[in-house]
């Protein structure tokens, strides 16, 4: 191909390049993932949102939710009071993007929506001391302290409506319990999910960009394991 008059020349070009690449000594070097470091544990993370309490709480809470016997991981394993934590000092913890405007009937059906005034990050603020109280009242001790059975016998009573919470805080335990399986399942970048072990129970692939060669292959089990969207791999 013939070189365009006032332009510089492609062969001239290459062979610049190359002679530099040999003067500098230039050599191929294989490029390797960064290694991804490993998390502190749960007992010597800081939390950036949650007080001790609610902390001590949110860790209690999920652990019963989803235990850790069994066949999968539990929500300790994954993580999960790290994704709470870290949802609740975002956007979802504020309601940034909810519409909050008034007028609020806090009593109202399930059906009709959000119906309280406050944000997800209050409702678990003013929640938790209250439901702690009634666990000590009614088992001598907070969540956090009790037995695993006495656990599972509070969270019921939370469940079942037995607390009573006040109307604005009614809906405490369905978003405590939503928020836990958003942790176990969410992508690993958002805090839960830890090496991707929820996804790898289940079999799901994560992130992968494309399936095309597997849109045909009925009842065959996929071979690769999960990507995170950061682009981890399990």
């Amino acid at each position: 191909m013939r070189d365009l008059p006032g332009r510089p020349s492609r062969r001239n070009f290459l062979k610049a390049s190359a002679a530099s690449a040999a003067v500098a000594g230039l050599a191929a070097v294989p490029l390797k993932a960064e290694e991804q470091l490993e998390p502190v544990a749960l007992d010597a993370y800081t939390p950036i949102c949650l007080k001790p309490s609610e902390w001590a709480f949110v860790v209690a809470a999920v652990a019963r939710l989803i235990p850790s016997e069994g066949e999968g991981p539990g929500a300790i394993e994954t993580r999960v009071p790290v994704f709470i934590d870290m949802q609740l000092a975002g956007d979802f913890g504020r309601a940034a993007d909810w519409y909050m405007e008034g007028p609020h009937e806090a009593d109202a059906s399930p059906l009709r929506g959000w119906q309280t005034p406050l944000t997800p990050l209050q409702i678990y603020q003013q929640a938790i001391p209250v439901f702690d109280e009634w666990c000590r009242t009614t088992h001598g001790k907070i969540l956090a302290e009790l037995d695993e059975a006495t656990q599972d016998q509070a969270l019921t009573s939370l469940q079942k409506d037995e607390v009573k919470l006040d109307p604005e805080m009614r809906d405490f335990f369905s978003i405590l319990l939503s928020n836990t399986k958003e942790g176990y399942f969410a992508d690993p970048l958002y805090g839960g999910n830890h090496k991707m072990q929820a996804w790898t129970y289940i079999g799901f692939p994560g992130a992968r960009g494309s399936y095309k060669e597997w849109v045909l292959k009925h009842n065959v089990k996929y071979p690769l394991g999960p990507v995170s969207i950061s682009g981890e791999r399990a």
